[in-house]
């Protein structure tokens, strides 16, 4: 970020904070950082360094975690490292003004921000059902933030300090910004820039904007009058409201969306086609009794040298020493050891909102950036020598996806990588390969994972092997987790992700190298059930697939209408809006539970549900005893292990129409028979002989609690491995199915 003069108010005692290519590490216990090397969350620290009132307060629903993963510590030290003095109220008592008083009145105005993760999403299941746990909060204690946070903190502050300018942000105000769908109440909302009753929204990810709108506010400019900055969304109103506003275009008002879905759909479509900083303009949204909520072009994206320098600000790298007695954060725990290496997104899946938020231009740091920060990993002494992701959105896009993108901006109407890969693309992942080589010859270093996830069509693209190959060799832990997120061409088409035949394609390449390589690796994928354009005949084909696969997901994915993306718009309106067709909705409950019970077919309590869904697809041929049905005729018997095949279940039987003793390894590595019919299974059960069943369908033992293949090796035994699959050796594998989408 450039660097400011000294602000014209009067400086806080000690000096200014200065920026170092390295975080800054500050006595603590066991290596921790103490509460110095925090912005101020009390009066008590306040007064540690000589301030009598913040610049700004920030109030967020996280806890406070000082590291470049979590928005609220970047934009805080961002806004240090301009001279500006910050304070930090994380998760107050929305129930008591005082809470948000804690650190007195600030000179410039109060911040917002519900956190890295939307409320919404954060509190409820896609059923609607509470979550039991926080990630956010210390402990991971659930009902720390209110729902709708953004909103009830706003109007919290707005109540307390009526005048005082209220700035929002982060991803539920990003994604917020103007008239959107909200699944939880089944309606459609204004901006959230109005229920707040917050005077600017920052969308995207605000290192520009907020330090431009500092400067406004402590050159003595007034709120209403900052109208100017770009990734920023404001309101006016009244008699000649809009007479300041130039090359502006004029969205449908309120009450057209109101009245019509389709209109909406219309809407949306222009957002998502000015989400560019170059061929982005400016948006108005009418609102009644002459409110106009006006949306300026996206903030610019951070050059190279400006991601470096906002990576390697003075970030603790901790939680606050007051959460030690709780247990600390999850979630830090999952990105302590993780390096961002690139932010934004040209991938635009259709239900994923990163492309709204943080733009199709992928910003990248520096080699020698992301190399300091895996050498400062190493002097953490509670480092053991793995680094556990080094990517971003998507890992394997280290560079804009084209040279036109840097002068011309991104296609309004066209698409990276759907229906193909542009053959504009540069598509050479040479420098990321390097750069994962390099990182793994720091002394201290074991391995570095890669688990933000790959797009593989990117990576099919790229005339050379050599990313994969690093990737396959030094960089997998015996699974490649990838997101083909269905195998229907019909839902990849409207999910805007790769054909079939591509990730088939790329399955292949991938067992082929490891083979070539002798080693045993699988790819397992992720997948998203009730997505909108699949009824039930795409839901049985992708229930196939899986049998053809040789394995049950652990877990499924419901697809989750959240806030601004594609696949929402698509949910709220029937249609897509880049073409305005009808679209095939999922809706009702039951079905969507039939859709998620087909991908997994085993589990005995999942049985009459299949049923139903194979009856209702005309799909009876699949309920029988041939090697390609998914059940039986008859349910299971109480007590049959949810993973356990079934003859006929697509494992089919032996050449000799004898069946085969099968056997597992026991944990001292020798072979068990394996009981085959019901007296040998009860005399098991009575003697608590080991090895049966595992939950896969095949036998053997647990190993850090994923079942072992049935054979030694790793390779799947039955009918079914044989042949040209692509997918015969992921039969091995059993995926947690997560969230992060690519």
């Amino acid at each position: 970020m450039p660097k400011h003069p000294p602000k014209n108010h009067a400086a806080p005692k000690g000096p200014k904070p200065k920026h170092t290519s390295t975080p800054t590490r500050c006595p603590g216990t066991k290596g921790r950082p103490g509460r110095e090397a925090f912005l101020p969350v009390s009066r008590a620290d306040m007064e540690a360094r000589g301030w009598d009132q913040c610049d700004f307060v920030y109030i967020c629903g996280d806890a406070y975690v000082d590291h470049p993963s979590f928005g609220m510590a970047i934009i805080s030290r961002v806004l240090e490292h301009a001279g500006y003095r910050v304070g930090i109220i994380c998760q107050p008592d929305w129930t008591d003004p005082a809470s948000i008083a804690a650190l007195g009145e600030p000179r410039l105005g109060f911040l917002i921000s519900a956190g890295n993760m939307d409320s919404m999403v954060n509190h409820y299941t896609v059923n609607k059902k509470p979550r039991h746990e926080d990630a956010y909060t210390p402990g991971g204690r659930a009902g720390a933030r209110p729902n709708r946070a953004v909103t009830v903190y706003g109007n919290l502050i707005r109540r307390t300090f009526k005048d005082k300018p209220i700035i929002i942000g982060g991803i539920e105000a990003s994604l917020r910004r103007l008239a959107h769908y909200d699944y939880w109440q089944d309606k459609l909302k204004r901006s959230v820039l109005l229920d707040s009753g917050a005077d600017i929204l920052l969308y995207g990810m605000g290192e520009h904007s907020i330090v431009e709108v500092a400067d406004a506010l402590d050159g003595g400019l007034p709120v209403d009058q900052i109208t100017f900055v770009n990734g920023s969304v404001y309101r006016t109103s009244g008699a000649g409201a809009l007479d300041n506003v130039f090359d502006y275009e004029l969205l449908p008002s309120w009450d057209e969306l109101e009245r019509d879905r389709l209109t909406y759909a219309r809407s949306f479509n222009i957002q998502q086609q000015n989400m560019d900083p170059i061929t982005g303009g400016r948006l108005v949204e009418p609102y009644p009794n002459g409110v106009y909520v006006v949306q300026n072009p996206p903030s610019a994206p951070l050059t190279e040298r400006e991601m470096d320098e906002v990576a390697e600000l003075p970030y603790a790298r901790h939680w606050h020493p007051d959460y030690d007695a709780a247990g600390g954060i999850p979630a830090f725990d999952e990105i302590r050891f993780s390096i961002s290496s690139n932010r934004g997104c040209f991938g635009e899946c259709s239900f994923c909102a990163l492309a709204f938020h943080q733009g199709r231009m992928v910003q990248v740091r520096s080699r020698e950036s992301v190399m300091r920060e895996a050498e400062e990993l190493t002097h953490d002494p509670e480092f053991k020598g793995y680094i556990n992701d080094v990517g971003g959105p998507t890992a394997n896009f280290f560079k804009p996806a084209c040279k036109k993108q840097l002068t011309h901006g991104v296609c309004k109407n066209r698409r990276c990588l759907w229906p193909d890969v542009c053959r504009n693309m540069d598509t050479n992942e040479d420098a990321y390969a390097d750069l994962l080589r390099d990182l793994r010859q720091i002394p201290g270093v074991k391995k570095v994972f890669v688990r933000s996830g790959i797009r593989f069509d990117y990576t099919m693209a790229d005339a050379s092997d050599k990313f994969l190959v690093e990737l396959l060799q030094h960089h997998v832990s015996g699974q490649l987790r990838l997101a083909p997120e269905h195998v229907s061409d019909a839902v990849l088409s409207v999910m805007g992700k790769p054909r079939r035949e591509v990730y088939d394609a790329f399955v292949e390449r991938f067992e082929r190298l490891s083979a070539e390589y002798g080693l045993k690796q699988y790819v397992v994928p992720y997948l998203i059930s009730s997505h909108p354009g699949s009824t039930m005949k795409e839901a049985v084909e992708l229930a196939e697939a899986v049998r053809d696969m040789g394995y049950m997901p652990e877990q499924v994915q419901d697809f989750y209408p959240t806030p601004s993306t594609m696949s929402t718009c698509m949910f709220y309106t029937g249609v897509d809006p880049r073409t305005m067709k009808p679209v095939y909705i999922p809706r009702d409950p039951h079905e969507k539970a039939m859709q998620r019970a087909l991908i997994q077919y085993r589990k005995p309590e999942n049985y009459k549900l299949v049923k139903e869904a194979l009856r209702k697809a005309g799909r009876e041929d699949l309920i029988g005893y041939g090697t390609k049905c998914l059940i039986r005729p008859v349910p299971p018997k109480p007590g049959a292990g949810g993973g356990k095949k079934q003859v006929g279940a697509g494992t089919g039987k032996p050449a000799n129409g004898k069946p085969k003793k099968a056997t597992s390894r026991h944990e001292d590595g020798k072979a068990a028979t394996q009981p085959q019919n019901r007296a040998e299974r009860r005399a098991a059960a009575r003697s608590g002989k080991k090895g049966s069943a595992m939950p896969n369908g095949r036998t053997g033992t647990k190993q850090n609690g994923r079942p072992s293949p049935g054979k030694p090796g790793g390779r799947a035994t039955g009918k079914s491995a044989a042949g040209t699959n692509p997918h015969a050796r992921n039969r091995a594998a059993q995926g947690r199915q997560g969230a992060n989408r690519h």
